[in-house]
């Protein structure tokens, strides 16, 4: 028995003093764990991508996969059914919902209008929206989403929530053409699973009000790419996001250039928040799974 753990997860080592840890951040495959035959847990790097998750495959005694990752986009397909695969649900959660906060905040007030003008050494007092009294649709409500609703509530906000069906207090996702015309700002927290890629399209963006806000935080391809650059260029609405399709943006794609558009590269939950967090869930799930217990954050299907 064996486990594999990237170097952000180091001090692991020390609280499990009898049981073999290599820490082992992947790179490429040229340079491989020296325990990988005999690995039985695995925690694949922080943002490494699908390749270090295809590396299980060259572990024959592989039980459990932990991602540190809350999503799980392609993941499944590429380990064997039969191990267990865990995400990093509530990881994430506080940090991805600062910046859904902050990015609504940002495109509300304008600030981005303000730090252009700051470095011409312009002086522009224009009014702009406020957060407090705007209606908000949180589009996947799940943990996140109710990080998100916790930390928005105090600016005054009214906030509809929608998930995949419909609950007592939540709307379905099949309600969104309904829900949109009324929604100030629409904060995408879904999964990308094969319902959610590309739902977002040209019918949502035709139904968002005049100067709504659209703040993905979720997938980039669960929103439409080209419909997205035809909506803010033909549209008085603005995105926020820190999500897109693709992932790295090439430096020659249009949503770089537009002013009603503010991108921040996929840094929702990569924060000094995130290694305690990781740490705590996994030294838990290893726990468990020492123990034989049941584990936690395990995902069956899609998500």
């Amino acid at each position: 028995m064996s486990v594999i753990v990237p170097n952000l997860l180091s001090n692991i080592t020390s609280e499990f003093p009898d049981l073999e840890i290599e820490v082992w951040d992947y790179s490429t495959e040229s340079s491989m764990a020296t325990s990988i035959d005999r690995c039985t847990f695995y925690v694949p790097t922080y943002m490494s991508g699908l390749k270090a998750i295809e590396i299980s495959k060259k572990m024959p005694k592989l039980e459990v996969v932990q991602l540190l990752t809350a999503g799980i986009d392609g993941v499944r397909s590429l380990i064997n059914d039969d191990i267990t695969l865990c995400n990093a649900k509530g990881v994430h959660d506080a940090p991805t919902a600062e910046l859904a906060v902050a990015l609504a905040l940002n495109a509300r007030r304008g600030l981005n209008t303000f730090y252009r003008n700051q470095l011409s050494s312009r002086w522009t007092p224009n009014a702009y929206a406020s957060l407090a009294d705007s209606k908000v649709l949180i589009v996947g409500y799940g943990s996140i989403g109710r990080a998100v609703e916790q930390r928005l509530l105090p600016f005054e906000v009214e906030i509809t929530k929608v998930s995949r069906t419909k609950h007592q207090d939540t709307h379905s996702i099949d309600d969104l053409p309904v829900l949109l015309p009324d929604a100030d700002i629409v904060i995408l927290l879904v999964p990308l699973t094969s319902e959610t890629r590309g739902f977002f399209n040209h019918k949502m963006f035709n139904a968002m009000k005049d100067g709504a806000i659209l703040v993905n935080v979720a997938r980039g391809p669960v929103v439409d790419t080209d419909d997205l650059v035809h909506a803010l260029k033909s549209r008085n609405i603005f995105a926020a996001l820190d999500v897109v399709d693709p992932e790295p943006l090439p430096s020659n794609h249009p949503l770089w250039q537009l002013d009603n558009c503010i991108i921040t590269p996929h840094v929702g939950g990569n924060t000094t928040s995130f290694s305690r967090r990781a740490h705590e869930l996994v030294v838990e799930n290893l726990t468990r799974y020492l123990k034989g217990q049941r584990l936690s954050n395990v995902v069956s299907g899609e998500y």
